[in-house]
């Protein structure tokens, strides 16, 4: 498993107006995005009673986790177990797929359903459900517009009306009601071994502001 860039910046919304017309030119859109060219992302987070998710991402250890439940699209049928990782800087994931049904034993308290033993994500988590006292804490959704280029395996995102809830219950509810929890955009710019130049000259990095935003951890303060 390689570990990928992933540089963040806010920006406003001249700048996304003016970044996707540039994009739009010699990157493709995301397989997943509608006929707006977006599409929306559920994700639940999970973590423990001592908040270690949160605390890891503000004293910005350089060795980090954080499990997620996530779905796209308001389409509840596929639904991803994901482990993020970051490590000196550099960004990892692995994912696996679970059942509907077995996302709403794992919500319902029923984390024997995690004991796939040819599924080693599934198993780590039910692992650290017990070691680490992790729970579903919390709903995070938002819209997001990504381009993909070849080159790198450069993807650039942008996330907006970030909004949350603490119904974890209600994960699989795509109505759920939520409450903003942040109005910047955020541009996201991931890539391998290298970003291309044609990508780096369009988003311009130099001159805006980088940050380490983190969706998960702005939702836990609002």
């Amino acid at each position: 498993m390689n570990g990928r860039h992933e540089l963040k910046y806010y920006i406003n919304s001249a700048d996304y107006a003016q970044l996707c017309a540039r994009l739009r030119t010699v990157a493709k859109l995301d397989k997943n995005a509608d006929v707006d060219g977006k599409y929306t992302i559920q994700s639940l987070y999970f973590d423990n009673y001592t908040d270690k998710a949160v605390i890891e991402k503000l004293s910005g250890l350089s060795r980090r986790e954080k499990f997620r439940l996530r779905y796209y699209n308001t389409d509840t049928s596929f639904i991803k177990l994901e482990k993020k990782s970051k490590v000196n800087r550099l960004c990892y994931k692995e994912s696996a797929t679970i059942t509907k049904e077995q996302c709403i034993a794992l919500l319902e308290g029923n984390y024997d359903v995690l004991k796939v033993p040819e599924v080693p994500l599934l198993m780590e988590l039910y692992t650290k459900i017990h070691y680490q006292n992790l729970r579903p804490r919390s709903i995070v959704n938002y819209n997001r517009e990504a381009y993909v280029y070849h080159a790198g395996n450069a993807r650039i995102t942008f996330d907006s009306q970030i909004k949350t809830s603490n119904n974890v219950m209600g994960f699989l509810n795509p109505e759920l009601a939520a409450i903003p929890a942040a109005n910047s955009i955020i541009l996201e710019v991931k890539y391998d071994g290298f970003l291309p130049d044609i990508i780096r000259d369009i988003v311009q990095i130099g001159w805006r502001n980088q940050t380490e935003f983190s969706k998960y951890v702005v939702a836990r303060l609002v």
